[in-house]
């Protein structure tokens, strides 16, 4: 559990010498998130004994979150589930908090005028096997409960996929001759045991180091490989399969983002999905990635690839890249906006911070692995020095409109 909390008006004094100190660095703490409907597959680094660290009742952890300033939409949730906290001097405060003290400099007047907060997040997501189909309500859709929309996006890190785990498969969308009186079959036949939507679906194999984007509205079954997720900041879904791998799904994870009067509407379910984009004939073609090289920010010894890009309905709203830098080499990063970096192989330090891939984390302890890198320093230019035998590789997602040199989704086909 997370100690030596600083609130509130207090905040400002540390924070402001957190970024002093750091030149515009801020240490991350690992941010732990369980889910009671699935089992963790046990590849994130977390200590074997701390699986079930918040209690059985809540679920296995499954989930690393980065840079996050989203609450997890948890039943029994601790105070900040799903909230990162900084760390400086012994004592934590909140990432959330921080960007309300000072918001300008750590995620740049534009964003922070436009959205009052840090509006996206990333995680890493790890079951032993599948989960059920489900979909991230639209903006417009969020909006009735209260909440906003989560469009979202994979990327398949080789460094925490030694194992495939039980079914390295994702059902995405849903076949192109699908009816919606099939899929309402299905919501009726609920209580019936297997309720058979993956069979108006249609899977695809998972590839270390490639990845998807994914639209609202879109059905998906993620598969068994460990992923990186850039999302927008939200944790809004509905699951659509009534049973998965032997297990219940019940009917309120399908509604529990849903106006209470609608809860039983079929046809209203229904229309929360984006129909042309689950039965888009074009499905891959026109939502599967593969890293894009940024030869802009590469050079003798390190590498700078896109691995999330392209936009949603037109708009730019989050991207991510991976750098690698050989052993013995460095290399000064400038980016046109905040990120929050997490190291997945290797070792090294970034500006006066150290990186240290961990081997195994407990529950509670601190790691050198995780850093917000903010607008100041991202603008200033930030060293990173691989002082390792091994390839040090960092994986950074960014917030909206921050790229004007943005690869479109398929332009991985062209180099």
């Amino acid at each position: 559990m997370i100690e030596n909390v600083v609130k509130g008006d207090s905040v400002a004094a540390i924070l402001d010498r957190a970024l002093d100190a750091g030149e515009g660095l801020l240490r991350l703490s690992p941010n732990w998130v369980p889910r009671s409907f699935l089992h963790p597959g046990k590849r994130i680094k977390l200590h074997p004994d701390d699986w079930y660290a918040y209690g059985t009742n809540r679920g296995g952890i499954d989930e690393r979150w980065f840079a996050c300033t989203t609450d997890a939409a948890n039943e029994g949730r601790v105070w900040y589930e799903g909230q990162s906290f900084a760390l400086f001097e012994g004592q934590h405060f909140l990432l959330k908090e921080a960007v309300a003290e000072l918001g300008d400099r750590l995620i740049g007047k534009e964003m922070y005028a436009k959205y009052n907060r840090w509006p996206i997040y990333s995680k890493f997501f790890d079951n032993m096997g599948p989960i059920p189909h489900h979909f991230h309500q639209s903006h417009k859709d969020a909006a009735l409960v209260g909440q906003e929309g989560k469009p979202e996006s994979y990327y398949f890190p080789p460094q925490l996929n030694n194992v495939d785990n039980n079914f390295a498969y994702t059902f995405m969308g849903l076949s192109p001759d699908t009816t919606k009186a099939q899929l309402r079959k299905c919501l009726e036949d609920w209580n019936k045991g297997d309720n058979g939507i993956l069979y108006l679906s249609q899977a695809h194999r998972l590839k270390r180091g490639t990845g998807w984007l994914i639209p609202t509205g879109v059905l998906h079954a993620p598969g068994s490989l460990c992923t990186y997720e850039p999302q927008w900041g939200s944790d809004v879904f509905g699951m659509w399969q009534s049973i998965v791998e032997g297990r219940e799904v019940p009917w309120s994870l399908l509604v529990k983002d849903m106006p209470p009067e609608k809860h039983h509407d079929l046809d209203y379910i229904i229309s929360q999905l984006d129909w042309e984009k689950n039965v888009d004939p074009n499905f891959k073609a026109n939502n599967y990635l593969e890293p894009i090289v940024d030869e802009s920010c590469s050079g003798k010894g390190y590498t700078d690839r896109w691995i999330v890009y392209g936009t949603v309905d037109g708009e730019q709203l989050f991207s991510s890249k991976e750098l690698t830098i050989e052993p013995g080499a460095k290399c000064t990063l400038k980016d046109p906006g905040a990120s929050g970096w997490i190291t997945v192989q290797g070792s090294g330090r970034m500006g006066k911070l150290k990186l240290q891939t961990p081997a195994m984390i407990r529950f509670g302890a601190e790691t050198e692995d995780e850093v917000f890198i903010s607008h100041e320093a991202a603008a200033a230019g930030v060293e990173i020095e691989n002082t390792g035998s091994e390839p040090l590789v960092g994986l950074r997602y960014f917030g909206p409109n921050v790229h004007a040199n943005l690869p479109a989704m398929g332009d991985f086909r062209k180099t």
